[in-house]
């Protein structure tokens, strides 16, 4: 339009507790560089303000007020977050949760990226992976959101196993009446369900540094299997480490934290980052 200037700066934030070693500000604010706009990311951190999810609705008064631009949302704040926003995207609807909020006007529309991060990280480094039969491991929030990516990404079958059964049955309830009938169903029996299918996924918080172990025993692996990661601290899991030393196709959980990042900061400036400068703020962080 005549006389519309795009914005050349922007001010973000990300609310959730004990998020102090985030990668994600540092990752969005190079991109920015890179773009060649002004980008400030803070961190507003429930943990050292002492705050749990019941400050949601003052922090998001106050993000309003100060003419913030957007906000990430993670841990607790993804599911608390939806009764105070004006608007879901299609996605956030799905499933239940939030982790971007783009605020435009005074008004605050919630989506969802988390799933697009995985999809387009299983996109680039699993070409041609069969898709027939996937089991995942884990139902919790990011259970759902990986659990979504992969019915968008076409698996015939999703076998959803947790050790909490009834969480894995509200997941697959929730997700079921979205896809074809029979898509997707509960799993009890680990090692018959990995014996049928193409591909693993762990969706679970085994596997990072505080939670150490596999999701499931290792000596069920074989070469013919792939295995997908969403952990990414450390970014070879034991997991990961037994799959690859049989020689499976792997993809680690950090293309999802990045992926899930460039959707994010392009609701946040109409502007698509570059993918390349996110890896590398990424990896110079290190962990």
């Amino acid at each position: 339009m005549p006389g519309m200037h795009p914005k050349s700066s922007f001010l973000v934030g990300l609310i959730g507790s004990g998020i102090a070693a985030s990668r994600t500000p540092p990752m969005h604010e190079a991109a920015a560089d890179a773009a060649g706009i002004r980008y400030l990311y803070k961190k507003i951190d429930l943990t050292e303000l002492k705050l749990g999810a019941e400050a949601l609705p003052d922090l998001l008064t106050a993000a309003k007020r100060m003419g913030f631009d957007g906000l990430n949302v993670t841990h607790p704040c993804k599911q608390a977050i939806l009764p105070l926003l004006d608007e879901l995207s299609p996605d956030a609807e799905a499933l239940g949760a939030v982790n971007t909020v783009v605020i435009r006007n005074g008004r605050m529309t919630g989506h969802n990226t988390d799933w697009f991060g995985f999809a387009e990280n299983f996109r680039r480094n699993m070409q041609g992976a069969s898709l027939r039969q996937v089991v995942q491991f884990g139902a919790g929030g990011a259970g759902a959101a990986v659990a979504f990516a992969l019915m968008k990404l076409g698996v015939q079958e999703l076998t959803i196993i947790d050790v909490d059964v009834a969480k894995a049955q509200s997941l697959v309830d929730g997700l079921s009446p979205r896809f074809a009938e029979g898509r997707l169903k509960v799993g009890q029996d680990v090692a018959a369900a990995v014996a049928a299918a193409d591909g693993i996924v762990n969706a679970t918080p085994i596997g990072m540094d505080k939670y150490p172990g596999t999701p499931l025993p290792t000596a069920l692996l074989r070469p013919d299997l792939w295995v997908a990661e969403i952990v990414y601290f450390p970014l070879e899991t034991a997991l990961l480490r037994a799959a690859r030393a049989l020689g499976c196709r792997t993809v680690d959980g950090g293309g999802m934290a990045i992926f899930q990042g460039t959707e994010a900061f392009r609701l946040f400036t109409g502007i698509s980052p570059d993918p390349d400068v996110f890896f590398a703020t990424f990896a110079s962080l290190g962990g």
